[in-house]
């Protein structure tokens, strides 16, 4: 299973000829690997309804027929728009053919630009054998390990920017809660509130943990 970092926390993950993105914010992202135009998905995931992470996904979905899966206030506004949507809520997890998505506790905010609250999420994604955490937008809180307590994760695709979410010191105990095997820095180096060295994380992190840090730049894939 590939994992392409597509620039800020936006992520295509491959297997077998299916596709799916999360986050996709790629017009407007000045570090975007691809233009939405680019790409064919078959499923699109959301953490949360911020601009610059709903990004791309309505054009992309009446585009190619793949169905938004959102948190259920978030669901609600995009299923406004004519596309299809799922609308779990916390705890809730969505099958399709190629796996599943549970949706796990995130601790930021979250208004759309149209002005829909909505309580932000992270992403449990089970693809192709690989189980990926993406945790979304989010600051450090205990109950980052309960989740591979109920489901092992093999790569956590982890936050690091700073200031709109917990910075790269604070992603270090995160990844220690989460005890992935991979560890993926995302969020961070977009704009300049959230520049941080992902080099640095990357040390602290596999000098605390067990878990070993892939810094991908925007365009570059992991094989998991």
């Amino acid at each position: 299973m590939d994992i392409r970092f597509l620039g800020h926390s936006a992520f295509e993950l491959s297997h077998e000829g299916t596709s799916v993105l999360i986050d996709p914010f790629l017009t407007g992202n000045p570090k975007a690997a691809v233009a939405a135009d680019d790409l064919s998905p078959d499923a699109i995931l959301l953490t949360h309804g911020h601009a610059d992470h709903i990004g791309d996904s309505v054009p992309l979905s009446k585009r190619t027929g793949a169905a938004v899966t959102a948190i259920v206030e978030l669901a609600g506004e995009i299923g406004e728009e004519g596309v299809a949507v799922n609308d779990p809520n916390l705890g809730g997890t969505v099958d399709f053919d190629w796996g599943w998505c549970k949706l796990v506790p995130a601790w930021h905010t979250s208004t759309t630009p149209k002005g829909t609250v909505n309580t932000p999420a992270g992403l449990v994604v089970h693809i192709g054998g690989v189980t990926v955490y993406h945790l979304g937008d989010t600051a450090l809180f205990s109950d980052l390990q309960l989740v591979s307590r109920q489901t092992p994760v093999d790569v956590a695709l982890v936050c690091i920017g700073g200031h709109y979410t917990m910075d790269r010191h604070d992603a270090v105990t995160a990844c220690d809660f989460i005890g992935a095997r991979t560890v993926i820095p995302c969020h961070y180096n977009t704009f300049p509130p959230i520049e941080t060295d992902a080099q640095a994380f990357k040390a602290d992190v596999e000098g605390a943990t067990s878990s070993q840090v892939v810094v991908l730049d925007p365009g570059e894939t992991h094989s998991a």
